[in-house]
């Protein structure tokens, strides 16, 4: 039989329902995937086991670790409580603030770093640029398209997994700098500020007439949704981030 080794699968179910039993998966990277039954692993042995997800229940040899695992993420990033509790304009303001002050803390230490150790990927993580750049493409997707309605919302630089038949105008493959991209990721930031500094109760529960690109265009998105989404990948990618240029400072 041909080797399986080091061969990459993209869109496919073969593997759904599968077994793989007594075999060597040394290595094995199971990335940016779903389940919409459990995965299960049993009667393994191994020395190092990364899980890195939205999962709503893990079980660590009959141990339910959701609940420490959701507190520790909480204590990491405290950010995450505040953006996923929001619910009144003062929330938003409040958790918007947050992340602002946040993120300016966060930069200033990564100007500290040599300029190339930013664009340095940990364990095929997206960089430090790059991250900065998928936020400023979801705050395009999640806020200037649908929120302020924007002609057009999509700058170049912004990185997302999807740009339909370059009818976004991204462009992925362009090296820019830190202060290339901070440029219009801080404009972007300055609309936002702008927008949840007047919001109302009224704004919040206003459904949206144009829908985030690449999901269900027959779901309803009120502003309140498309500004917790926005506020959950701050939080969650300053996490990331946080945690990346740890190893980066280490050398």
């Amino acid at each position: 039989m041909p080797s399986e080794q080091n061969k990459t699968y993209v869109e496919t179910d073969r593997f759904r329902d599968a077994l793989i039993r007594q075999s060597d998966i040394s290595g094995l990277e199971i990335r940016d995937c779903w389940f919409e039954s459990r995965l299960k692993i049993v009667d393994a042995w191994g020395k190092d086991v990364y899980l890195g997800g939205d999962f709503g229940r893990v079980v660590v040899n009959d141990v339910d670790v959701t609940a420490y695992v959701d507190a520790e993420l909480d204590r990491v990033e405290p950010n995450r409580v505040l953006a996923r509790e929001a619910s009144t304009p003062d929330d938003f303001r409040a958790a918007w603030d947050a992340l602002e002050a946040t993120w300016a803390a966060t930069v200033e230490e990564a100007r500290g770093l040599p300029e190339e150790l930013l664009h340095e990927q940990v364990d095929d993580e997206w960089s430090f640029v790059e991250t900065l750049r998928h936020l400023l493409y979801a705050s395009d997707k999640w806020f200037g398209a649908p929120v302020l309605e924007e002609d057009s919302p999509y700058h170049p630089l912004g990185y997302g997994p999807m740009d339909p038949v370059g009818e976004l105008g991204l462009t992925p493959e362009v090296k820019a700098s830190l202060d290339e991209v901070l440029e219009p990721r801080l404009a972007r930031m300055a609309t936002i500020r702008r927008y949840v500094e007047a919001l109302t109760v009224e704004e919040l529960d206003r459904s949206c007439s144009r829908k985030p690109v690449g999901n269900d265009q027959t779901a309803d998105y009120a502003v309140r949704k498309c500004l917790g989404v926005v506020l959950g990948k701050e939080a969650e990618h300053h996490r990331y981030a946080v945690r990346d240029l740890a190893v980066l400072s280490a050398g």
